[in-house]
């Protein structure tokens, strides 16, 4: 899924170990939507995308993402995780520009159609 908005709060980075004795790392951001009625929406980078992807307040992105969902004591927690962002004007960058359309060429002769013709028996 992909959304495009601007980098309004960045949160505190989280690290820690996991049960398995594994380095984890946890960057959270809150971008604002450029839709007709704006929407908030907290993502995160996880592990080594924190570091490929750093962001700053302000960044206008385009942010690639899935979203999940995971029970935990009868409650149901959903995350959604970033996994590639890049600057909301690049993927305009990178395409070539559209060929200026052509008009059409102008008829020679006059259409059968529009010539008048005395046995035309069509009341209209």
């Amino acid at each position: 899924m992909e959304v495009i908005g601007k980098i309004i709060h960045v949160l505190p980075p989280q690290s820690g170990t996991s049960q398995a004795g594994n380095q984890w790392k946890k960057q959270e951001y809150v971008l604002e939507t450029e839709d007709a009625y704006p929407k908030k929406i907290c993502f995160d980078f996880f592990g080594d995308r924190v570091d490929q992807f750093p962001l700053k307040l302000g960044d206008r992105i385009r942010l690639s993402f899935d979203i999940e969902s995971r029970e935990y004591n009868g409650r149901w927690y959903t995350n959604i995780r970033g996994w590639k962002s890049e600057p909301a004007d690049a993927q305009q960058m990178q395409q070539p520009a559209a060929p200026a359309p052509q008009a059409a060429p102008a008829p020679t002769a006059t259409p059968d159609f529009l010539a008048s013709d005395s046995s035309d028996d069509l009341p209209f």
